[in-house]
C-alpha cells in the first residue's frame, strides 16, 4: 500500500474521543446493545461524528485532499431501484414513484463520475474491484448497464487480479435470461443473489413473498447458461419468529442450488419497517443459528475461519468481491457513486445525497448544479479511522495486523493492548502473525468485542444506552425524514 501516514494527516479528537473505558464495561455494553453493536460503524453518527462534519463551502477542498497521497483503491456504484422494498431493508431504496427513473439517473452517476475524474484523475488509480450494489442492480436493463462500464472503463484501469461484482433477486433472474448474459458480456464476472429465507410466512412479513422458492432453480439456471461460474448466495437469519428448524431448511436450500459461495448475514432492525420486532431477538436465539449454519455448511465442503460471513467451497478464494475483500482486509480507499453511496479515504468518509430521505431529488440537484453530491462529509481523527477499519474486518472474523501498520503506522497490538489482553485471556480472540483472530468461541460474543475496537464516543454511548429503548431508533429515522424535507 503506497502509503505513508503521519499524526498530522488526521483530525484532532473531540474531548468524547480522548477518554478511555475498561475492556470489560465495553465488551458488557456491546452484548447488552448487541442489535446495533456490528460492523455497521458508526453507531449513533448524529452524536459521535458530529464534532467532525465537514461544511459544505469545504467538501470539494477536503474530498481532493482526501483522495490525495495513495493510487490504489476500489469501486463502488450504487442502484437504488427495486421492485419492492424488503422490510428488512436498511439501505438507500427509492419509492415505487421514483423506479422509472432510471435513465435520469444513470444520467446524473455518468455526471458524476466524470466529476470525481476531473478532481481527482481517477486514471492514474490503480482499481482492486467494483461492486455494482443496491438496492437491486439487475433491476437496470443491459444498456443502462453498459453505460455505467464504459464510463467507468473509459477512464480506470484495473489490476490483474481485479473482479466487478452485481447483485440480482431471483425473480429477476429466472424472469430474464438473456440479461443476465448480457451482464457477463460487459465484463461482469461475479453475480450474486438473494434468497434470504424461504420460510412463507416469513417471506410475507418480510414484503418478500414474490421472491420465494419457486424462482430459484430456474434462477440459477439463467445465471450459470449466461456464463457467471462465481455464483454467491445471500441468507439471512435472527428475525422473530423464525425458528431453528426453518433456518436449517434455507441452509439445505440453498446448499441444493450449489452456489460457489454462501453468504450469511444477520438481521440489523436498525432503520428498517421491522425495528420494533428487535427485542423480541435475544443472543440466546441467535447463537444456535449461527453455530448450526458452520455446521451444515461446513459438512457440504462450504467453509469460512470462525466469524466470517462468507462461506467459500472453492479452496484459496475467499467467496467476496475484491472490492469487499480489499475494503475488509486492507482498508482500502473507495468513491462510491450513486445515491446515498458511501466514500471511504483514509482520513475521510463521505455519504452522498440521498442517504437520509432515500429520494432522488437531493442527489439530481447537486448533480446538475455541478456539486460533488455530498450530503454528510467527515475529517476524522485517527481512533475513528481504526474503529472503520476494524468494525468491517469482522466480515472476515479478524483483523489483519500487516495492512493496520501500514495504514495507520503503528502497530494494532500497541494501539489495543488491554483489549486484546482481554480477549486473548478469555479465550476470544488469538493473536498470530498475520492477524487478531476471532476463536470458535470469540464468534458468539462477536457483539461485545466489535466495539472494544471503536472510537471512545462509540463505546461511551453504548455504555449510556438502555438497550430497551428503541426511541434512538426512531429518533435518527425521524431526523432522516425531515432532513429529506
Amino acid at each position: 500500500m503506497n502509503w505513508n501516514p503521519s499524526p498530522t494527516m488526521w483530525r484532532a479528537p473531540a474531548p468524547a474521543d480522548t477518554v478511555s473505558y475498561p475492556p470489560a464495561e465495553v465488551f458488557a455494553a456491546g452484548l447488552r446493545n448487541h442489535h446495533i453493536a456490528n460492523t455497521a460503524y458508526p453507531i449513533a453518527h448524529q452524536q459521535t461524528f458530529k464534532p467532525y462534519r465537514v461544511p459544505r463551502r469545504e467538501h470539494l477542498a477536503v474530498t481532493q485532499a482526501g483522495l490525495s497521497g495513495f493510487e490504489d483503491m476500489c469501486l463502488y456504484v450504487h442502484v437504488p431501484f427495486c421492485e419492492t422494498r424488503c422490510s428488512f431493508c436498511e439501505y438507500t431504496v427509492v419509492g415505487k414513484d421514483e423506479r422509472s427513473d432510471t435513465k435520469v439517473y444513470v444520467d446524473a452517476l455518468l455526471q458524476e463520475i466524470e466529476r470525481y475524474d476531473e478532481l481527482v484523475e481517477l486514471g492514474g488509480r490503480r482499481m482492486h474491484g467494483m461492486d455494482i450494489g443496491g438496492g437491486t442492480p439487475a433491476y437496470l436493463s443491459v444498456a443502462e448497464i453498459a453505460r455505467i462500464m464504459a464510463s467507468i472503463h473509459a477512464r480506470c484501469s484495473f489490476v490483474a487480479d481485479a473482479d466487478i461484482s452485481i447483485e440480482t433477486t431471483p425473480k429477476i433472474a429466472a424472469a430474464d435470461p438473456a440479461k443476465l448474459a448480457g451482464y457477463r458480456a460487459l465484463g461482469i464476472q461475479r453475480i450474486s443473489m438473494g434468497i434470504q429465507v424461504i420460510q412463507p410466512d416469513l417471506l410475507k412479513v418480510l414484503n418478500r413473498a414474490e421472491n420465494g422458492i419457486e424462482h430459484h432453480f430456474r434462477a440459477v439456471e439463467a445465471i450459470r447458461a449466461g456464463g457467471f461460474s462465481r455464483l454467491n448466495l445471500d441468507l439471512m437469519y435472527g428475525f422473530a419468529n423464525q425458528s431453528l428448524d426453518s433456518w436449517r431448511a434455507t441452509l439445505e436450500h440453498a446448499i441444493a442450488l450449489d452456489p460457489e459461495y454462501i453468504t450469511l448475514y444477520r438481521m440489523r432492525y436498525k432503520l428498517t419497517r421491522i425495528s420494533h420486532q428487535a427485542d423480541a431477538v435475544t443472543l440466546e436465539e441467535v447463537r444456535p443459528m449461527t453455530a448450526l449454519a458452520k455446521q451444515v455448511l461446513a459438512a457440504a465442503g462450504y467453509h469460512a475461519n470462525p466469524g466470517k460471513t462468507t462461506y467459500s467451497r472453492i479452496p484459496g478464494d475467499v467467496g467476496t468481491s475484491s472490492y469487499l475483500a480489499r475494503r475488509v482486509q486492507t482498508g482500502i480507499p473507495y468513491i462510491g457513486f450513486g445515491l446515498g453511496s458511501q466514500t471511504f479515504t483514509h482520513t475521510t468518509i463521505a455519504y452522498n445525497d440521498g442517504a437520509a430521505g432515500k429520494t432522488l431529488r437531493p442527489y439530481l440537484e447537486s448533480v446538475s448544479a455541478g456539486r460533488l453530491p455530498i450530503q454528510d462529509l467527515y475529517e476524522l481523527p485517527v481512533r475513528q479511522m481504526m474503529g472503520k477499519m476494524c468494525a468491517v474486518s469482522f466480515y472476515f472474523g479478524e483483523i489483519q495486523r500487516a495492512p493496520f501498520l501500514a495504514k495507520f503506522g503503528v502497530p494494532l497490538e500497541q494501539v489495543f493492548a488491554d483489549e486484546i489482553e482481554f480477549l486473548v485471556g478469555r479465550g476470544l480472540m488469538e493473536l498470530n502473525e498475520d492477524a487478531l483472530s476471532l476463536t470458535p468461541e470469540g464468534v458468539h460474543d462477536k457483539n461485545g468485542i466489535i466495539p472494544l475496537f471503536a472510537a471512545p464516543s462509540i463505546q461511551g454511548y453504548l455504555i449510556g444506552r438502555d438497550p430497551t429503548a428503541a426511541d434512538d431508533l426512531v429518533r435518527n429515522r425521524k431526523i432522516a425524514l425531515r432532513v429529506a424535507g
